[in-house]
């Protein structure tokens, strides 16, 4: 199976980040490339290992966002880590983004609270994953990137399907 590569700036669009953010993040050696004449790679397998590295570091972040959130601030970054591993990792990883269009602040806490309630479940399926949700609010935009086993972004994609999908006839919107 060919690896994928990306370039600097389709990371940076990925991970909603500035392209010479991610030139730091290579130049500090915390984002593997590779460089190919005048341009740098960035491997799929780099990518993984750089969104899983960051995770760690992100958790006190997240914590801090979540109770500023919690106070009224409308902060609307967020990552969360899966329980610690209890064996080794899985064999095989996903990662995966989706992009919510039109969207209403209401609906993104909704999306964004339970996706961290299942983040922060006791389930052995969100070992070794991660959660970032960023929404854009003058856009009325939702993007989230989701890493780990098959399983937990099978799941992830169930709630968010779930609660995404717009209230059938006759039901009624909470």
């Amino acid at each position: 199976m060919k690896e994928k590569f990306y370039t600097i700036y389709q990371v940076a669009e990925l991970l909603d980040m500035h392209h010479k953010t991610i030139r730091k993040f290579i130049a500090d050696g915390k984002l593997g490339a590779t460089k190919a004449g005048k341009q740098w790679r960035i491997s799929d397998k780099d990518l993984s290992a750089f969104m899983e590295n960051s995770n760690e570091k992100a958790e006190e972040k997240a914590y801090e966002m979540t109770e500023e959130r919690l106070e009224g601030n409308t902060s609307s970054d967020f990552t969360a880590k899966g329980l610690p591993p209890k064996s080794e990792k899985p064999r095989i990883s996903v990662s995966t983004v989706i992009d919510i269009d039109e969207i209403e602040k209401n609906q993104y806490m909704r999306i964004s609270n339970t996706l961290i309630a299942a983040m922060n479940s006791k389930d052995s399926t969100f070992q070794n994953s991660t959660l970032h949700v960023k929404y854009y609010e003058e856009e009325g935009r939702l993007k989230i990137l989701l890493w780990g086993p098959v399983k937990f972004t099978e799941e992830m994609l169930d709630i968010i399907t779930m609660l995404s999908e717009p209230a059938r006839e006759g039901e009624s919107e909470e």
